[in-house]
Order: C-alpha cells, then sequence, then structure tokens
C-alpha cells in the first residue's frame, strides 16, 4: 500500500510527463506551415465578410453572418486539424478503406433523393438538417487510398508494379465518374491530378506515367470533338479561346473577374470600398471568385500575398515530403501539394481569365465548410508526418 505522501510524487511526475508530451508534440509541429495558413484563412475571413456585405454603401456590421460561419468553420477545422496532428499516422492510415467507403457510399446517395442541387450540380448531401459536399472528402480519401497502394510494396519489391497502378486506376475510376455524373467537372480535374502527382512520384512504371497522359489528352480531345460536355462548359472553354466573343453571355463571368481585378490597381480601392464587389457584378465572390475581392479591394498587394502564402504552403508540404524515409508518407505530402496546388492555380487562373470558369473553392480563402474541414483533415495528416518523421529530429 502507497502512502497519500509516496504517492503524491508520483502523481505529479505522471502530470509532468503528460505536460512534456503535450509540450513536445506541439514543438515538433511546423510552425512556418500552420502560421501561414492561418494567416491565409483570417485574410480568406476577411474576403468573405467584405464579398457578403451588403451594397449601396450599407453599414459592414450590419452584414456578419458568412463571417461568423466562415471563422466557425476555421477554428472546427483547425481544431480537426491538431487532432489529426496528434495522431499516429500510421493509425490514420488503418482506417484508410473505411474513410474511402465512406466518401464512396456518400457519393453515391447525392445521387438519390438525399442529394441537393446547388448551382446546376447535385453535389450535396443533406442529412438531418446538416449539408456537406462529399467531393470534398474524397480527395482526402483518395490521396490515402492512393499512398497506401503505391507507397507500399509487395514482399520482394521495391516499387509499385503494374497491377498496383490497375488497382489504383479502379479506385480513381469510381468516384470519378460519379463526380462526373453531378456533373462536377472542376472536382473531376482535381481528383485525375491527384493521381497524376502520386503515381509519377511513386517510382511506378514510366510507361504508365505516359500513358496516362496521352490518355488524359485524347479523353479532353474526344469531349471536346464529339461536344460531350454540358453546352455551358462547351460555352465555358470556348470563352477561354475568345474572351471578347461574349462578354454579356458565356464570357460575362470571365469579363466581370477580369475587371475587378485590374480595378484594383497596386494597391487597390480599399477593403469593403470595391465597387464591383458590393455591385454583385461578380457571381459567387465568397466562394469561386473570392481572388477578384482581393484583386480589387486589395490590389496587386493583396493579391500576391495570397498567392505568396499558397507558395508557402506548398513549400513546406512539399519540404515535409522530401524529408519522408518511407514512401507512404512522402506520397501522402505529395497528394496533399498536388491537390493544394493544382486547385490553386485553376481558381486563380479562371478569376485572371487564363482558365476556364469551374466551380472549384481556393484553398484554405474560399467559403465553404466541407472544403475548409477537408483541407484543414489533409494539413493535419501533414503536420503529423511532421512531427513523427525521424528526418526532422
Amino acid at each position: 500500500m502507497f502512502t497519500h505522501a509516496e504517492s503524491r510524487p508520483r502523481t505529479q511526475g505522471d502530470l509532468g510527463r503528460t505536460f512534456g508530451n503535450v509540450a513536445g508534440e506541439v514543438r515538433r509541429l511546423d510552425w512556418i506551415l500552420v502560421l501561414a495558413v492561418l494567416a491565409l484563412g483570417m485574410l480568406g475571413a476577411l474576403l468573405v465578410w467584405a464579398a457578403t456585405l451588403p451594397g449601396d454603401g450599407g453599414d459592414p456590421l450590419d452584414s456578419t453572418h458568412h463571417l461568423t460561419r466562415h471563422l466557425v468553420h476555421l477554428v472546427t477545422g483547425f481544431v480537426v486539424c491538431l487532432v489529426i496532428a496528434s495522431v499516429d499516422y500510421r493509425t490514420i492510415r488503418a482506417y484508410t478503406p473505411l474513410i474511402y467507403l465512406f466518401t464512396l457510399v456518400s457519393l453515391v446517395l447525392v445521387l438519390t433523393p438525399l442529394g441537393a442541387v446547388v448551382n446546376g450540380s447535385r453535389g450535396w448531401l443533406v442529412v438531418g438538417g446538416f449539408q456537406f459536399q462529399p467531393s470534398e472528402l474524397m480527395k482526402v480519401g483518395l490521396i490515402m487510398v492512393l499512398a497506401t497502394l503505391l507507397g507500399e510494396p509487395r514482399d520482394g519489391e521495391t516499387k509499385p508494379m503494374t497491377r498496383d497502378v490497375l488497382f489504383c486506376l479502379l479506385v480513381l475510376v469510381t468516384p470519378l465518374m460519379l463526380v462526373v455524373l453531378q456533373p462536377d467537372l472542376g472536382t473531376a480535374l482535381v481528383l485525375g491530378a491527384i493521381f497524376l502527382g502520386v503515381l509519377t512520384l511513386s517510382g511506378a512504371p514510366v510507361m504508365w506515367v505516359m500513358g496516362m497522359l496521352a490518355c488524359g489528352a485524347v479523353v479532353a480531345l474526344c469531349v471536346w470533338w464529339f461536344e460531350l460536355l454540358e453546352p455551358y462548359q462547351m460555352q465555358r472553354v470556348a470563352t477561354l479561346m475568345s474572351p471578347a466573343a461574349d462578354p454579356q453571355g458565356a464570357g460575362y463571368n470571365s469579363a466581370q473577374a477580369l475587371i475587378a481585378v485590374g480595378s484594383g490597381g497596386f494597391d487597390g480601392t480599399g477593403l469593403f470600398q470595391g465597387e464591383q464587389t458590393h455591385g454583385r457584378f461578380v457571381p459567387e465572390q465568397h466562394t469561386d471568385f473570392i481572388f477578384t475581392v482581393a484583386g480589387e479591394e486589395l490590389g496587386f498587394v493583396g493579391a500576391m500575398a495570397i498567392i505568396a502564402l499558397t507558395a508557402l504552403i506548398l513549400w513546406r508540404v512539399l519540404r515535409i515530403g522530401l524529408k519522408c524515409d518511407l514512401p507512404y508518407p512522402r506520397l501522402v505530402c505529395v497528394g496533399v501539394a498536388t491537390w493544394f496546388g493544382f486547385q490553386s492555380f485553376i481558381n486563380i487562373g479562371m478569376c485572371l481569365g487564363l482558365m476556364p470558369v469551374t466551380g472549384i473553392p481556393l484553398p484554405f480563402v474560399s467559403y465553404g465548410g466541407t472544403a475548409l474541414l477537408a483541407n484543414m483533415f489533409a494539413l493535419g495528416l501533414v503536420l503529423g508526418i511532421h512531427a513523427r518523421n525521424r528526418g526532422f529530429e
């Protein structure tokens, strides 16, 4: 039996070790990456607020609904990020099949009466008064499955073989077809980019990488030649080739986005002072076209701040991946970097008239709970890998 005096030092020691472990976990986080994401998220909150204010000189304090919800999403997402980062990534890897199957079943349910149509796309699942977008969660699930299949060669093998690539193709094609049926071409392109990025750096046979590129080019050509896209999607691609052809029709969104970005000049018109933004000339400005708010109200300085923070995030994620001594965590980082990088390029390029208009958000900036939570989940995976990789000790 221990006396009170004997048990007290042991309890204090246990508490000390617990706090020491927590402090150690905190110290092992990549704080440059964390601060870059938080800075981008807070900048996004300001832009969401500016984009959703009432026009005609309304009081900024009269409309904080979207801002409040965005901040709730941001805080919730950051908590999710820290929780995921605190768990050993190998433990989370064990649940990869369940995560993938959950998102796959959710994508199927979207096409049932449980799915909701938003902006012409049946991409939302409504359950018990809550709605979420399964295609955003599929980006995380796909990365985890691909990293598992391509990052863990069988006994006696040092790199993925043809059968591994074929199985990965099956894993990709199933959700890809479900997303196309919504239809959501933008998310389909992101899923394809993730697959190609992970495959390229997995050590898979080069013929497969080249074959995927060639197949992608052939499919794109066939889709265009046989007009397999929806009419509005065909018009968007045509507008990209000739932006001035229909400024009041199919090219309206692109034309107004360019006007908004260009009107900001070097330092912008000032926060809450953008005429294009408050005149509602650009649609979906708090989500898909949020970069135009930065271009108009914060100018070249604000736009470059978003690009610089995004580049910093990509560099830190790739840096973590390059220092990994195992293929699985390295491929997770590659997949996350490909996701964030490709989606940012498409979104910003769309606002600058360099890419066709697609409905994909700007990571960590655009309004949207599911997208932000998925981004933060992926960030938590990367931070957890950084905390437990011996290359960073």
